[in-house]
């Protein structure tokens, strides 16, 4: 089964493995080890912490693999712009032509994660659906 935000996430990810750390492992373990975090990992990781650029990064890249799937679906080429404090609070934007196709917000970045493969699969789907949507909801008023 095609999963076009998975591929470019994937994509993404790969292309900065300079050094072919990553070249033997498969593409599931390499988002699970860079996006999954259990409940038990969370609770290792402080409510309150500055946020690393490797993990800016990280998250950087789950909004640019859903920009390069949504010009993959429809076409439209888009942007991602994206500000964050070493706190961890920001905002990641992707736009679509005039349109914001995805607006999200972030109070502990250091923390942003997600539970199981299945539900970074399931959300990551579901943003890229969500913007297809609004793209073709707004577009005429563009």
């Amino acid at each position: 089964m095609e999963n076009v935000f998975i591929e470019t996430l994937v994509g993404q990810v790969r292309a900065l493995d300079q050094f072919g750390t990553w070249a033997n492992k498969s593409n599931e373990d390499i988002l699970v080890e860079k996006y999954i975090r259990t409940k038990e990992d969370l609770k290792n990781i402080p409510v309150i912490a500055d946020i690393d650029e490797m993990q800016i990064q990280d998250i950087r890249l789950i909004f640019q693999a859903l920009a390069l799937a949504f010009e993959q679906k429809t076409g439209v080429m888009c942007s991602v712009v994206m500000e964050m404090s070493h706190e961890g609070f920001g905002r990641a934007v992707v736009i679509a032509n005039k349109i914001v196709v995805v607006n999200k917000f972030f109070k502990d970045a250091h923390r942003y994660s997600f539970r199981t493969y299945d539900e970074l699969v399931v959300s990551g789907n579901q943003m890229l659906d969500d913007a297809i949507n609004i793209y073709n909801k707004y577009q005429a008023v563009a």
